[in-house]
């Protein structure tokens, strides 16, 4: 099946509100056997909502509408639906209960604002929704539907994976567009490509999209089939082909972080770790407590940005930083050792370097980064160059920060 999206909002236009959504339809419909071949955006405006609804549901056989759908003044995208399908607002019962819950849940007082939410038009089905007060709504004409969300993202969310997809999967006949992704770092993307070689002779006839960023190079393997089975496994074979390859530089598939693939490292060796961090500033710790769990392995982190409270805090000698500087091989490896003493840690993670605009020199330029890592069996070391772009550092450098630790419980990160 062929499907468009249609985000609805002025804040969208103006660049105010990154418009995820569409992304995330895309990446939910694909595998359900459904093909995004349009996304459009427009304003709340009506006249512009119903042109693009027209001409969208021409050449579609679903179109997915996001936002609009509150209760202020602005919110229009109902009207239009009633507009399109010739219907009107109609109180409905099933959005009552649902908006009566959440109002019951969340302590909240039954308003003006509860009234208008219940409000629905006539002849559509109701997308329950158990996280806000919009009812998302499902137009049924003939062989098209047209699927109506709020533009709340993990709203729209949970109606897409809990609503949408089953139903698309319930349909008859049709494709499966199937995707793996492979997760790498620490390689760039044209010498990633030169080591996989000829990718004609490594995929045949599937696809395989090298899609970059500061974390590393995603590898997208798509395969189109009727058969799920079979396009499983054609997934699963080309998979092999590219790890046989490039596996030094894969850390995970699909969905998986690096920060969830290290701690199940950690927590399958009943080890813990610590960080100490200068230039990331508190982003490697971050990342690693934003997995659920993380408390089993992670044991402290501290930002230790000024001089002062490296030798405060992490017993860094105050002569090494004077004689090396605070972003050298000696201070890395110095923090790296005295976040695992302090903190008695298994493994202690480091960070120093200059992230810049300025601060750089020809020694010492923006984007130098150490990275040290220390645990039973000693300390080592590793210096990057991340270039400049102040936030691109500290994201390459995180990753990079991760993936060194990674590679120490594994035994194969190099020093030098």
């Amino acid at each position: 099946m062929k499907a468009s999206v249609l985000s609805i909002g002025d804040e969208l236009l103006v660049g105010q509100v990154i418009n995820s959504n569409s992304a995330f339809i895309a990446q939910k419909l694909n595998p359900a056997g459904v093909e995004i071949i349009r996304v459009v955006t427009v304003g709340d405006d009506l006249d512009s909502i119903l042109e693009s609804l027209r001409d969208l549901n021409s050449n579609s056989d679903a179109v997915i509408v996001t936002g609009g759908l509150g209760p202020t003044h602005d919110d229009i995208t109902r009207t239009a639906m009633c507009r399109f399908f010739n219907t009107t607002l109609e109180p409905n019962e099933q959005a009552r209960a649902s908006v009566a819950r959440f109002v019951e849940q969340r302590g909240l007082k039954w308003t003006a604002a509860a009234d208008n939410q219940v409000l629905v038009p006539a002849g559509c089905r109701i997308i329950p929704n158990a996280l806000g007060t919009a009812p998302g709504e499902h137009f049924i004409d003939g062989r098209k539907s047209v699927f109506v969300l709020p533009g709340v993202p993990y709203e729209m969310e949970a109606m897409v994976t809990g609503y949408i997809v089953p139903w698309f999967l319930q349909q008859p006949g049709g494709t499966f567009v199937l995707h793996r992704t492979l997760k790498t770092t620490g390689i760039p993307e044209s010498v990633l490509a030169a080591k996989l070689g000829d990718i004609g002779a490594l995929i045949g006839n599937e696809k395989l999209a090298f899609l970059p960023s500061p974390f590393g190079v995603r590898l997208r393997i798509t395969t189109v089939t009727a058969d799920r089975d079979a396009g499983e496994r054609t997934l699963r074979s080309i998979e092999e082909r590219i790890r046989l390859l490039a596996a030094e530089y894969i850390y995970g598939t699909d969905d998986e972080e690096l920060e969830e693939v290290l701690g199940g490292l950690l927590r399958e060796r009943n080890l813990t770790i610590a960080v100490a961090e200068s230039c990331t500033g508190g982003l490697i710790a971050d990342r690693i407590t934003n997995v659920p769990g993380s408390s089993d392995y992670f044991e402290r982190g501290v930002i230790t940005y000024s001089n002062r409270s490296k030798t405060e805090l992490l017993r860094v000698p105050a002569e090494l930083i004077r004689v090396h500087g605070a972003v050298s091989e000696e201070v890395a490896l110095a923090m790296a050792r005295g976040i695992r003493e302090v903190s008695g840690a298994d493994m202690g993670l480091s960070t120093t370097g200059i992230a810049g605009p300025g601060g750089g020199s020809p020694e010492k330029p923006v984007g130098l980064v150490w990275i040290a890592c220390a645990d039973s069996a000693g300390a080592i070391v590793r210096k990057f160059t991340f270039g400049d772009g102040r936030i691109r550092v500290k994201q390459r450098a995180s990753q990079a920060a991760l993936e060194f630790a990674r590679k120490r419980l594994l035994g194969t990160a190099a020093n030098g």
